[in-house]
């Protein structure tokens, strides 16, 4: 008994199929409506004393408003959705991993095919036997 190579023509990979299932809850978005308040004062544009005016209110406004603390925030945003748009849903997962390989080679001029658990490459390593014909 000795070995020799084989040239590889095409190598083929057999899939397994897995299919999965699990449950995810969905939310559907609520839309978001803005409510803006129309400036009083007959629809004119203030001048630029009412401007500063203005901004100067702004400045205070700001300062004397509560700040929001980050770590609050924070806690709001990581806490999971829940009420009436959200629900329960099966969610199927497929996934395919390669199990064995079809390999097409040829030695002296004869193709063959074999299903190997492994990629060969470009050669591929065969047992050659010689019996009495």
């Amino acid at each position: 008994m000795r070995f020799d190579y084989a040239q590889v023509l095409r190598v083929e990979p057999v899939y397994q199929t897995l299919r999965a299932s699990r449950t995810e809850e969905r939310c559907d978005d609520v839309p978001v409506v803005e409510v803006r308040s129309q400036p009083s004062g007959g629809g004119e544009s203030p001048g630029v004393f009412g401007r500063i005016v203005e901004s100067f209110k702004g400045m205070f406004r700001e300062e004397s408003a509560p700040k929001a603390n980050p770590q609050t925030a924070a806690q709001a945003s990581a806490t999971p959705r829940g009420g009436a748009n959200c629900r329960l849903v099966q969610v199927e997962r497929q996934f395919q991993r390669p199990i064995a390989y079809d390999v097409d080679y040829v030695y002296k001029g004869t193709k063959y095919r074999s299903r190997l658990a492994e990629d060969p490459g470009n050669r591929l390593r065969i047992r050659v036997s010689v019996t009495p014909g």
